[in-house]
C-alpha cells in the first residue's frame, strides 16, 4: 500500500511541476491534485491562465 501512496504523490508532484508558471503556482496545483485527483489537477492546469510577465517599460 505505501507504493500506491508514493506513486499518487509523485503524479501529483508532476502535475504541480506543470503548473509552476500558471495562475495558482506549484503549491496550489499540488494540493489541488492531492485533494481532488491528479486527473482533475491536469484539467485545472490546462484550463488556467499563464502568469503574465511584468513589463519593464519605464515612463
Amino acid at each position: 500500500m505505501p507504493e500506491v501512496s508514493f506513486v499518487y504523490i509523485t503524479i501529483c508532484f508532476g502535475v504541480a511541476c506543470l503548473g509552476v508558471n500558471r495562475k495558482f503556482g506549484f503549491w496550489g496545483y499540488f494540493f489541488g491534485s492531492l485533494l481532488l485527483t491528479p486527473l482533475i489537477g491536469i484539467i485545472l492546469v490546462v484550463s488556467s491562465d499563464k502568469i503574465k510577465e511584468p513589463s519593464n517599460t519605464q515612463n
